[in-house]
């Protein structure tokens, strides 16, 4: 006999309070515990963050532990380890009670995922998919598992890859001028 598991719907995601500091995604309506970072991933993610400011990034468009919305089979809700607003979205997300992007609000212009041991699959193929349906303008993989950076520009509907090793320049179509190499992610400082 098949018993039939209820998928949760964004608003019951919206409400669910298991009653501790755990961290859920939602991924096509199922709650997904998410692992504590691992201190690399947080060191990039904060590099990332301060070196975006340094390029004159205005900080109230960056996040770090943002929600963003996103479509697959049933609605999923991505949580990226670092996420550029556009001016707009950043007006709109002023006075939220919850730091969540839904999906009648436009799209972040950049989100930077850091790949953790055995979550490949999720930041190579299922984010990249959901991102690129949500429109977000570039995406990038940040693998200190594989030693590289993978940056994925939306162009028309699909994202179009650039893979970067060692000490090869990151381009960007978001943040211009950036001199910026792998070598110097992957070492966050």
């Amino acid at each position: 006999m098949t018993v039939a598991i209820e998928k949760m719907t964004l608003e019951e995601f919206l409400a669910y309070d298991d009653g501790t500091d755990k961290l859920y995604e939602l991924e096509n309506g199922e709650l997904i515990p998410m692992p504590a970072e691992s201190d690399i991933n947080q060191r990039i993610a904060s590099f990332l963050f301060a070196f975006f400011l340094g390029l004159g990034t205005p900080s109230y468009r960056l996040r770090i532990g943002i929600e963003v919305a996103v479509s697959g089979a049933k609605v999923s809700v991505r949580i990226p380890d670092l996420v550029l607003l556009s001016e707009e979205l950043a007006t709109e997300m002023n006075g939220a009670t919850r730091s969540i992007v839904l999906m009648d609000m436009p799209p972040p212009l950049l989100v930077v995922e850091v790949v953790s041991p055995n979550q490949e699959k999720r930041d190579y193929r299922y984010k990249r998919s959901e991102y690129a349906a949500r429109g977000i303008a570039e995406y990038w993989i940040v693998d200190p598992l594989q030693s590289r950076v993978t940056i994925l520009e939306w162009v028309e509907g699909f994202y179009e890859e650039k893979v970067y090793m060692g000490d090869n320049k990151i381009e960007s179509t978001i943040l211009a001028n950036l001199d910026l190499t792998v070598e110097r992610v992957l070492q966050a400082r």
